[in-house]
């Protein structure tokens, strides 16, 4: 078997930034951040989303249009038609 051909596996506490939650886990990503849980050094990783603020797994449906993405598209492409599909006679 070949050495050194896997890489470091380390305990991180993901931190879902919307709601706080802590995921206590191992993982080869690493951070800056650090913090002691139970006598162990943890890398604390910060997530956008996770199982505790995904609207599919919350149940909650949220509309966000940022910056308004759906009326720029509008204004580009809403006025494009398809071309017709050629006829066979």
């Amino acid at each position: 078997m070949k050495t050194d051909l896997h890489p470091d596996y380390h305990p991180v506490v993901f931190v879902d930034i919307t709601t706080g939650r802590r995921f206590i886990s191992r993982s080869t990503a690493t951070s800056a951040k650090t913090e002691e849980i139970d006598g162990v050094t943890h890398y604390v990783i910060s997530c956008g989303i996770t199982s505790d603020s995904h609207p599919f797994f919350t149940g909650k449906n949220q509309y966000v249009d940022t910056e308004g993405r759906i009326d720029k598209f509008q204004k580009r492409f809403g006025a494009v038609r398809r071309a017709k599909k050629p006829s066979l006679s």
